[in-house]
Parts: C-alpha cells; structure tokens; sequence
C-alpha cells in the first residue's frame, strides 16, 4: 500500500522491502534468539498502548493520506494541523502503529 517493493527475505521470518531509496526490515513474530535471549517479537497485544511508532516524512501529508486512503488504508483520523507539523496516524495489519508526517515550514 505504501510502495514498497520487496528486496529480500531471511529465512521466511523477515523481510527487507526498498522504499523511497532506503531499506526498510521488518520481522515478523518470532521467539527469542542468542542474542536477544529475552526478547519475543509479536504484534502489539493492545493497540491504544504503544512502545514505538514509525514516522515518515512527507513533502504533502493530505495528498499521501488521500492516496494511501484510495488504496484501502484506515486512518485514526483525517490529517491535523499542529502548526509546525500535519501529521496522520495508521496501522500496519499486525497493528503497530505509523505515522505520516510534513513540516510545516
């Protein structure tokens, strides 16, 4: 939905997508490993509590929201102007949340 196009895949658990000239990787759930002997990755289990968001910054924030809209994205809410920024809030399927973000500069 967001443009990304899929790099590379590590053992069915992760995915490098290439997107607006970087790499993004995401993990999906997965039990702990040697080094993060603690740690289990999963979906977040309430979706109004969050640790983390991804930002990306945009040159129009209406114009990506309305894109990304006709494609099928569910927003929290319609973009807000908080003066320096115009930002709009997302989920990705598993729930973590995005944001898109414009300076208002």
């Amino acid at each position: 939905m967001l443009g990304a196009t899929p790099y590379r895949h590590y053992g069915g658990t992760s995915l490098v997508l290439s997107f607006a000239g970087i790499w993004i990787l995401l993990v999906t759930g997965a039990p702990p490993t040697a080094d993060k002997p603690t740690v289990t990755f999963g979906p977040p289990d309430n979706l109004d509590r969050i640790s983390h968001a991804m930002t990306l910054r945009v040159a129009d924030c209406r114009a990506v929201y309305a894109s990304l809209s006709a494609r099928g994205a569910s927003f929290l809410t319609p973009p807000h102007d908080w003066g320096a920024e115009i930002r709009a809030f997302l989920r990705d399927p598993d729930g973590h949340l995005l944001e898109i973000s414009q300076t208002s500069t």
